[in-house]
């Protein structure tokens, strides 16, 4: 089982199954929706999703006829997606999960709509926390 919640924690999720074919999604709708470079996305069943709380709290938003996302009203979260031509599924945004999951991303799909500043073989440095110019200002604003 994984949970799942979306960033004020008034919507909590669980879902009872397997996540299956987890891509990163590279085209202009999902870069849209996530405001982000690419949302992972996975497919689950429709019957392995429990709403724990908040169900009243979501809201969708008819971007295609047939095709929804759905949201989380009070921060905006994006939580799934649902299909009128795949019933039996829905596409959940990762991002919501709070449990660790085993399933593994398969591809990066639709790079050739990818945002121009996004490299995907990107040699960046990482960090645990904050870049550390950014760290620096924030202690020196927390002294002030």
């Amino acid at each position: 089982m994984y949970k799942a919640s979306c960033l004020c924690k008034e919507v909590e999720l669980e879902i009872h199954g397997p996540i299956e074919s987890i891509i990163h999604c590279h085209c202009s709708l999902c870069r849209k929706s996530s405001g982000t470079a690419y949302a992972t996305n996975g497919f689950i069943s429709t019957d392995s999703m429990k709403i724990i709380k908040g169900k009243k709290l979501i809201r969708s938003y008819a971007f295609k006829p047939g095709r929804l996302r759905h949201f989380c009203s009070i921060c905006a979260s994006p939580l799934f997606s649902s299909n009128a031509d795949l019933p039996d599924k829905l596409r959940l945004r990762l991002g919501i999960l709070d449990s660790d999951i085993e399933e593994r991303p398969m591809s990066h799909n639709f790079v050739t709509s990818k945002a121009n500043w996004e490299n995907l073989d990107a040699d960046l440095p990482r960090y645990d926390t904050f870049e550390p110019s950014r760290l620096k200002s924030r202690l020196k604003s927390r002294l002030k």
